[in-house]
C-alpha cells in the first residue's frame, strides 16, 4: 500500500467555504478570546486554559457540556504558517487521543476556503472515530464558527 493511500485511510476531512476574509477566519483560530466564542459543538461552553500560539506552544481548552461535565482538549503546535495552516497534536479526552489536526486556509476573494483534517494513528481508529460522530461534532463546531464570523 502506498504511503498516500495509507495516510488517506487514517484521515477524516471537512471542507467549508466561509463568507469572511481570510484574516477574520485566521484570527478566529488564533486568538484565545475568539476561540472561546465558537470552539466546540453547539451547546458547549469553552474556556481557554492555555493558548501559546507558536511552534512548540501548548493549547488547552475545557468544554463544559450541557450536563455540566467537562471535556478537555489539548495539544502542541507543530507547524504554523500565517494565513495558510495550523498543524497540532490533539487529545480530546476522553474520546479521542493521539491525533494530528490540520487547519488549512486559502483566500478566495473576500471568502475563505477552509480544509480541516484529522490524522489518526491507524485506519481502524479513524473508522471508529468516524462512527462515533466525527462529522456531526466537527460539523456543528464549524457551523458555530460560521455564525461567529457573520457577527464579526
Amino acid at each position: 500500500m502506498s504511503n498516500t493511500k495509507e495516510l488517506n485511510n487514517r484521515t477524516l476531512t471537512i471542507k467549508r467555504t466561509f463568507n469572511a476574509p481570510i484574516q477574520l477566519v485566521w484570527d478566529a483560530w488564533t486568538r484565545a478570546e475568539q476561540i472561546a466564542l465558537w470552539w466546540g459543538p453547539k451547546g458547549m461552553q469553552t474556556k481557554v486554559v492555555k493558548h501559546d500560539f507558536k511552534v512548540g506552544g501548548i493549547w488547552k481548552y475545557v468544554m463544559t457540556m450541557p450536563d455540566g461535565n467537562d471535556f478537555v482538549t489539548e495539544g502542541v503546535y507543530s507547524e504554523i504558517v500565517e494565513l495558510v495552516k495550523i498543524i497540532s497534536s490533539a487529545d480530546f479526552k476522553p474520546m479521542t487521543e493521539g491525533v494530528e489536526i490540520q487547519a488549512l486556509f486559502e483566500a478566495k476573494e473576500d471568502k475563505t476556503n477552509f480544509t480541516f483534517k484529522v490524522v489518526h494513528p491507524t485506519a481502524e481508529y479513524c473508522k471508529q472515530q468516524e462512527k462515533m460522530g466525527f462529522y456531526n461534532g466537527w460539523g456543528s463546531t464549524f457551523d458555530r464558527l460560521n455564525e461567529y464570523l457573520q457577527v464579526e
